[in-house]
């Protein structure tokens, strides 16, 4: 199986939605998180090769998730996921350590550019 990958996101719609993308890819969905606390203490319990990360949650929201999650292992590879007109959000994002951004609704093909990307 690929590269093993955590889905955080607060909506199950979308966590099945990047499932059904990363599963037709032949990547391997290492488990799923609905805030940035579970998605924390899923990291570490199953050390993914990339997390994908909703930016707006509850509990603990996307932006210091990737904080703390950087702070386990500072080479982390995150990619942030957000809705339209996040752009402010998604920069936090990126000078907080992800790696690249995915704007919602997902698109296949643009999930898949993304995470090529960030795994090399």
């Amino acid at each position: 199986m690929g590269n093993r990958i955590l889905i955080v996101d607060d909506a199950a719609f979308m966590r099945m939605m990047l499932k059904d993308i990363l599963t037709k890819n032949g990547y391997s969905v290492a488990g799923e998180a609905g805030d940035g606390k579970e998605a924390v203490e899923k990291y570490n319990e199953l050390k993914p090769d990339l997390v994908t990360m909703d930016i707006t949650m509850p509990e603990m929201d996307g932006i210091t998730s990737l904080k703390k999650i950087r702070e386990i292992n500072p080479d982390a590879k995150v990619i942030m996921c957000s809705a339209m007109g996040q752009q402010a959000m998604v920069i936090d994002a990126i000078q907080a350590g992800a790696k690249d951004f995915i704007v919602k609704p997902f698109q296949a093909d643009r999930v898949n550019e993304a995470i090529k990307k960030v795994l090399g």
